[in-house]
């Protein structure tokens, strides 16, 4: 415990330093980025489906690129998606709607990674080689897409939030974006079909589904612990 709060000591003080050696401009740019990010974040609406509907209407076959992109930019943000997926099932259908909302959860995914990593990476990469941190870091570079699955089945897991920590870890790129693509699948399924039967109810075995996923989860973390990784 002494040894991991010697390193998030470390990681402050690096931070505080090295942001207190920029020059006034950047202080200043990276400063109005950053209250324009919590700003969105507080105060952006995801617009209502019936919105959403107008805008189908509006422009016809082309909105499904409109939803795609809007569906990605939004999710940059820790906004959760969920009402996006739902609006995706009642847009689009069952088929479309799973197509459209899994691709847009990954490309979303991969994305921040990028973003956060190309930002904050290079700096943060050589404090992962400290030994509080070592036999994680040394995990998630290894079999990080194992554990990466596993929380994206937890709905609980914040999506933009679990992008942001993984960017900054050792998992690869590649690995990152086939784990997504795969943990989110499930819910993602679930919650586009519960958006396609809301004209006539909720369903209870979505619901239960969408439960089993979350028990799935949480046991494939515990398994990916327990099962040892090679050096």
């Amino acid at each position: 415990m002494n040894s991991f709060l010697e390193f998030l000591r470390g990681v402050f003080r690096d931070g505080f330093n090295t942001v207190a050696a920029w020059p006034t401009w950047k202080k200043l740019a990276v400063s109005a980025a950053g209250t324009a990010f919590v700003a969105i974040t507080l105060l952006a609406d995801i617009p209502s489906l019936h919105t959403l509907q107008q805008w189908s209407m509006q422009q016809g076959s082309w909105f499904v690129f409109s939803f795609f992109a809007l569906y990605v930019a939004i999710t940059q943000f820790p906004i959760p998606r969920t009402v996006l997926t739902l609006s995706s099932g009642v847009l689009f259908g069952p088929a479309l709607g799973v197509g459209v909302a899994l691709a847009a959860t990954t490309v979303s995914a991969l994305i921040s990674l990028l973003i956060v990593r190309r930002l904050l990476g290079n700096w943060m990469r050589p404090r992962l080689a400290h030994p509080a941190v070592r036999g994680v870091s040394h995990r998630l570079h290894k079999r990080g897409w194992a554990s990466i699955t596993a929380l994206r089945m937890i709905a609980a897991v914040p999506f933009s939030i679990l992008n942001y920590v993984a960017a900054l870890s050792p998992v690869p790129a590649l690995g990152f974006t086939v784990a997504t693509l795969v943990g989110s699948a499930p819910g993602t399924v679930v919650t586009v079909l519960l958006g396609n039967s809301l004209a006539t109810g909720a369903d209870t075995q979505i619901v239960l589904a969408t439960l089993g996923l979350a028990a799935l989860g949480v046991l494939g973390l515990i398994l990916d612990t327990r099962i040892p990784v090679k050096p």
